[in-house]
């Protein structure tokens, strides 16, 4: 999939309109986890190092079109500020007089932000008529938010009817690049970890993964009690998607025939759903009885995960073990990222996407240490699944 990129542009003088994704978590009015803005920060730069005038736009939360004080991007503008070391204005809007005076305004080699896209009802809508508010006064779009390539937005769609030259970011280009390999020619043996909450939100991937052959295919967190279920084990008070257990079953049997080992908890964390903290305990699943709750993998799932990965060549990570949020089921999830390092160090080539599952690397300080930190995780999968993401199928083919 060869899009236009940045990198073939003539951008001196050129007005940039860069799709980014700067959908970060905030603590306090501070950007808590900058792995996103990170991520952007090799287009921001080529673009101001080929003289050009660059608005950046980006959605931050989920406010339903309406501007809240708590998902204004206006938190983000510092920490951008300190990351790209130069002064990154900001406009207290995405359209209209302020927005369009301050993007007419710049000068080569200035960045100017603008205010939350979701503040408006047109984004997510796709309206014509906000995307080409959006897109006045604009040389150049480029979408360097692989994690919004999935949705037929304003800002990733729309916008791209009313600019002529529409080209991939860096960032854009590197996951496409990486996930590419992955999905037409991974090398082997590879291996798959699945986590979250949701069978249902990870059925295209799951499926698309068996028919890969992937080699072996390891499930954790809340899905699995769904294939616990399937298989008649009694789950407690865990997480279940009951209308899932027959898609549950039919994947089973697909792996059986595609000769993809299916490795599945075989102990976990659980408590008493009605005192959590001091009734926790580890025990192997088959023990498990109607009252309790499972929170997290157990230590024995964890060695048998490690295991797993021994000698894998390629390893793609996506959703946590267990209840991530909530210490201290957050071990599982923990080991897992360490096990991934040590995989990585030991030859194979590494994706981790997801929220949790980047948000464990980072904890665990070992970022470096795996392969490729992917900033979309519905997107990933998405285009691992083989689907078409209209972000990317916006842009111009290179020629």
């Amino acid at each position: 999939m060869q899009k236009l990129s940045i990198s073939d542009l003539n951008l001196e003088g050129k007005r940039l309109f860069v799709r980014v994704d700067f959908n970060v978590p905030l603590s306090g009015g501070k950007v808590a986890d900058d792995t996103r803005i990170r991520g952007a920060l090799p287009t921001i730069r080529l673009a101001v190092e080929k003289g050009a005038k660059v608005v950046l736009a980006s959605h931050l939360g989920r406010p339903g079109g309406v501007a809240e004080e708590r998902f204004s991007l206006k938190q983000v503008v510092k920490r951008l500020s300190e990351l790209s070391g130069k002064e990154i204005g900001f406009a207290s809007s995405c359209v209209g007089d302020e927005a369009d005076s301050k993007k007419l305004g710049l000068k080569a080699g200035e960045v100017l932000l603008l205010e939350n896209l979701r503040f408006e009802e047109g984004e997510k809508a796709n309206d014509a008529g906000f995307a080409k508010a959006l897109a006045d006064g604009i040389d150049i779009y480029v979408n360097d938010a692989f994690g919004t390539a999935h949705r037929a937005h304003a800002s990733t769609v729309g916008i791209t009817a009313f600019v002529d030259k529409c080209a991939a970011g860096l960032l854009m280009e590197k996951e496409l690049r990486v996930l590419g390999k992955i999905l037409t020619d991974p090398e082997r043996p590879f291996i798959a970890i699945l986590g979250g909450a949701k069978v249902s939100d990870k059925i295209p991937i799951i499926k698309s993964l068996i028919r890969q052959k992937v080699n072996r295919l390891l499930i954790g967190g809340a899905m699995a009690y769904t294939f616990f279920k399937a298989d008649g084990y009694t789950v407690g008070k865990s997480l279940v998607e009951d209308n899932m257990i027959p898609t549950a079953q039919e994947i089973k049997k697909m792996a059986a025939e595609a000769g993809v080992e299916l490795l599945l908890p075989t102990d976990h964390q659980v408590v008493d759903s009605y005192d959590p903290l001091n009734s926790r305990r580890v025990i192997p699943i088959d023990f498990t009885n109607a009252g309790l709750v499972g929170l997290d993998i157990g230590p024995e799932t964890s060695a048998l995960f490690d295991k797993a990965l021994t000698g894998a060549k390629t390893i793609i990570w996506n959703g946590p073990m267990g209840m991530f949020e909530e210490k201290p089921f957050d071990e599982g999830t923990n080991s897992l990222a360490k096990s991934v390092a040590k995989a990585t160090a030991d030859g194979a080539f590494s994706v981790v996407g997801g929220g949790d599952s980047v948000a464990a690397v980072n904890q665990a300080g070992l970022t470096e240490e795996v392969s490729h930190i992917s900033t979309g995780g519905g997107a990933a999968l998405e285009f691992l699944a083989g689907n078409e993401l209209p972000g990317i199928s916006a842009l111009n083919d290179a020629d």
